[in-house]
């Protein structure tokens, strides 16, 4: 009897203790102080039926030591939840700098066709700065195979610079009578403004004038000259003035 009341005093005791100590655990680490103290607790009171106060008091911090492994178990776990949420934001910032090393990579290579575009532009620029002329046979308004292929270049640099317009104007050579001649010309104008409009350019960029055979190249008419009088000049304008010319 008297055993049991000691034990029952030990076990009052001690519970008054654990409370006091779960306390001020709970201030410094919630979880952790509970875990500790429910351990310590239930260690003491087993401890001190088994084996009277020393039993309580060995119980005790056996109970202790066994409340705070579960601690750090629970401690453990959330460690390793929050390692695996960084991990995944981690991925996921991984992924971000692979997408915008690619957009830089992309980036890069439509500035350099770009510079490809502007560099062709300006080449075709300077070929016709050298001058273009549709060059016709004797009494002929037919584009030639050569000349259709230059036109095309002339479509391809007024598409990349679209402030560009196009001033065409019409000869003829002095062979025959100056009114046919002055038809002639205007036919092989009209056959020239056709190609460009049907490739694409607006009408509203071109501009045209015929002359008949009242401006010839050379003084004298012969065979050799009356060839370059027969042509179609076409001369490269901008709001700045003439780009390229005869």
């Amino acid at each position: 009897m008297k055993k049991h009341l000691i034990a029952l005093t030990v076990i009052s005791t001690l519970s008054l203790s654990t409370q006091t100590m779960a306390n001020n655990q709970i201030q410094a680490s919630e979880r952790n102080g509970k875990t500790e103290m429910i351990g310590f607790g239930s260690g003491a009171a087993v401890g001190a039926l088994v084996g009277g106060p020393i039993g309580a008091f060995i119980g005790g911090f056996t109970g202790v030591w066994i409340g705070k492994s579960v601690a750090d178990e629970e401690e453990l776990a959330a460690q390793q939840q929050q390692l695996g949420e960084q991990q995944q934001e981690i991925e996921v910032l991984a992924k971000r700098s692979e997408q915008l090393e690619s957009l830089t990579q992309q980036h890069a290579r439509v500035n350099a066709q770009l510079s490809q575009l502007k560099m062709a532009q300006q080449q075709k620029l300077e070929e016709l700065a050298i001058g273009l002329n549709v060059q016709f046979k004797t009494g002929s308004s037919v584009i030639e195979p050569h000349f259709k292929q230059q036109l095309d270049d002339v479509v391809y640099a007024m598409s990349l610079a679209p402030d560009l317009k196009l001033d065409l104007t019409g000869y003829a050579d002095r062979q025959g009578d100056s009114s046919y001649n002055q038809a002639l010309s205007e036919q092989r104008l009209a056959e020239v403004r056709r190609y460009l409009i049907n490739n694409g350019i607006a009408e509203s960029r071109l501009h045209s004038q015929a002359f008949g055979d009242t401006a010839p190249l050379k003084a004298e008419a012969n065979l050799e000259n009356n060839f370059f009088d027969r042509r179609v000049t076409l001369k490269l304008m901008s709001d700045r003035g003439m780009l390229a010319a005869q």
